[in-house]
């Protein structure tokens, strides 16, 4: 599986020899490889108008191209701002609540990344199939499917220290811009242009498949909270900076610790440990049905106290229970 921005075609259909020849030789002999564009047919043909574009399938003849639409950066974060605004709603209106729910559109979000990841896996797995991957600069939604798809696949990027790597290699050292993504949040009253919630979106779709299934993975959903938390803000210096050239510019190595050097200390990495887990050497495929997605209530509703009525009836249950 590879990963790239979009070719720079244009309008007149440039070619770049080197990349054909590169691509074509990632191919055993009469092996077909797939092409997943993360944006849809139309978005992908507007940008050939900028400049970029997509692969001719003449110079590509082993591989077939498919478009797997997930929405860019600005979207998402108003999606964000929109889910937010229905977890803060305290009219306790159930329909106002499911109407602002769907409206934010958030988990239909989670659904195009899931099963992007989920068609990226297929290939590898079932047809033994090479994979590129790519978007527009191959730094939001590309990292999204990747990282997934090898989650699906590889039992070690299910475990605390493999996800530790798979975070640094797929997401830091390839050049996420956290600090424009993740620079204030969806609660603040000014919003910046380049902001959005990709990451967040990313670790909500790994906690889906946590809840699919709770004895594969090492580390519990406590993990992926504190992940989430550590890129908007945070003492260690992991994530600050766009990309890999500026973290060394601003000699963040010396001047910070890095966040899993804290985690993987014995007394912290008790508490991100799940105490279900069963290294489990399969391949696992996460449902992505409308039923088998939930709002990730960790995140998304941490600060919302059920009402006393709520908190006396949950104390009688659990007496109940203890009586009898």
């Amino acid at each position: 599986m590879m990963r790239s921005s979009q070719p720079l075609t244009g309008t007149n259909g440039r070619r770049c020899k080197e990349d054909e020849k590169l691509i074509n030789a990632t191919l055993r002999p009469g092996k077909r490889g797939y092409i997943i564009d993360t944006r849809s047919l139309n978005v992908a043909q507007q940008a050939r108008a900028k400049g970029g574009g997509f692969e001719q399938e003449a110079h590509y003849p082993q591989w077939r191209r498919i478009h797997k639409c997930i929405e860019r950066f600005n979207i998402l974060q108003e999606s964000l701002i929109k889910l937010v605004e229905a977890c803060n709603d305290q009219s306790h209106n159930m329909d106002r609540w499911l109407s602002k729910l769907e409206a934010s559109n958030w988990l239909t979000h989670v659904k195009e990344i899931l099963t992007a990841a989920c068609l990226a896996a297929q290939c590898i797995d079932r047809e033994g199939a090479s994979v590129l991957v790519h978007g527009t600069e191959g730094t939001d939604s590309t990292l999204q499917v990747t990282s997934l798809a090898q989650i699906i696949l590889d039992p070690r990027c299910r475990t605390i220290r493999g996800f530790e790597s798979l975070v640094v290699r797929e997401w830091l050292q390839a050049g996420h811009p956290f600090q424009q993504r993740c620079a204030q949040s969806a609660y603040s009253n000014s919003k910046q242009k380049w902001e959005a919630p990709v990451f967040l979106l990313f670790l909500d779709c790994v906690w889906q498949i946590l809840r699919q299934f709770p004895c594969s993975f090492e580390f519990n959903e406590q993990f992926l909270i504190m992940l989430f938390e550590h890129a908007y803000a945070s003492q260690f210096g992991t994530f600050l900076g766009n990309n890999e050239n500026e973290r060394s510019k601003l000699k963040l190595v010396q001047k910070t610790m890095s966040l899993w050097s804290w985690v993987n200390r014995s007394e912290e990495l008790s508490k991100f440990q799940n105490p279900l887990f069963e290294a489990n050497s399969l391949v696992i495929w996460p449902s992505v049905a409308p039923q088998s997605l939930q709002l990730w209530e960790g995140v998304f509703l941490r600060w919302n106290r059920p009402s006393k009525f709520l908190d006396e009836a949950h104390e009688e249950m659990i007496n109940i229970i203890k009586y009898n």
